[in-house]
């Protein structure tokens, strides 16, 4: 569940539906309205962005997946909701409504409901399935909390009673990087996140954030027809880039890292460093741990060695 899913994927889409709508959409959970300080948010197509990918640049993101008809949602949920309160914005639920935003489960692959997926820094964490019991969920949210503390401003802050200050918590280097992303200026983002890291070469915040931008400028373009024209390109590094781009967009991850594995292996001098640095870029869109990553990162050591 916790793969590289492009959730800036339906930024375009909720852009038009914003202009269009001019309003959140109609869910039919129970939860906030979606105020940029509220701890429990409805989200549709349309506010998917600020309120599930954004706002997990600063806090995690807990997503429940449910739909009125789900006898088990209606356990879970009212559960969800209550810790979300007590967390006095140290995390935020996000309510969505399967049978009105089919195209939000088929982008987290949801199989059955209840489904909730816990977002930070733009990428999925973790998850679980099924209605579970108060103090496992509460547990649940505590190890996500403590894994993400030193990586998402937005925990600390709430926990020392400063969530209302969430605005004057801002970096203002981050908050320009993300007002270009949210306008679709990819190639300014990039520079504002990469200005960020020539300041503070270990901030892991600007990091993620840099490859998450890189490759959904890339993503937004990706060729499906790459990939067909690259099996009978092999030395052509253009194409075999073109190609595992489209194949990481489609979520064909091991694909997409097996090819430029073996890319690698084909190459030399700056070909085989332009190929092993867009792959180092790709391993980090997914979370630490990811035994997918782990055998490429072996695979790789043996290709270079």
């Amino acid at each position: 569940m916790a793969g590289a899913v492009d959730l800036s994927a339906l930024k375009s889409r909720a852009d038009a539906q914003a202009k269009s709508a001019g309003s959140g959409g109609d869910s039919g959970g129970s939860g906030g309205s979606g105020d940029a300080g509220a701890a429990i948010v409805e989200v549709t197509e349309a506010n998917f962005q600020a309120e599930v990918v954004d706002r997990s640049m600063q806090v995690p993101v807990v997503v429940d997946l449910w739909a009125t008809w789900c006898q088990p949602c209606k356990q879970l949920s009212p559960v969800l909701e209550k810790l979300a309160r007590e967390g006095g914005g140290s995390w935020v639920l996000a309510t969505i409504d399967v049978d009105s935003n089919q195209r939000i489960a088929q982008l987290f692959g949801v199989q059955s409901i209840p489904t909730v997926i816990a977002i930070a820094g733009g990428q999925p964490v973790e998850a679980f399935q099924g209605a579970q019991p108060e103090e496992q969920i509460r547990q649940w949210i505590n190890s996500i909390l403590d894994s993400q503390r030193d990586q998402l401003p937005g925990i600390r802050a709430a926990e020392q009673g400063a969530g209302a200050a969430e605005g004057e918590q801002e970096d203002p280097r981050f908050t320009a990087a993300e007002q270009a992303l949210e306008r679709g200026e990819y190639a300014a983002a990039e520079q504002a996140y990469q200005r960020i890291l020539d300041a503070e070469p270990d901030n892991e915040q600007a990091k993620a954030a840099l490859a998450q931008v890189r490759f959904t400028a890339r993503a937004e373009n990706a060729d499906p027809g790459a990939i067909e024209r690259a099996e009978s390109a092999p030395d052509d590094v253009d194409t075999q880039l073109a190609a595992a781009d489209a194949e990481l967009a489609q979520q064909r991850v091991e694909e997409a890292f097996n090819r430029l594995i073996g890319t690698v292996r084909r190459t030399s001098g700056e070909d085989r460093d332009r190929v092993r640095e867009e792959l180092l870029e790709m391993f980090g869109l997914f979370p630490e741990g990811d035994q997918r990553v782990a055998k490429a990162r072996r695979a790789l050591a043996s290709a270079l060695f």
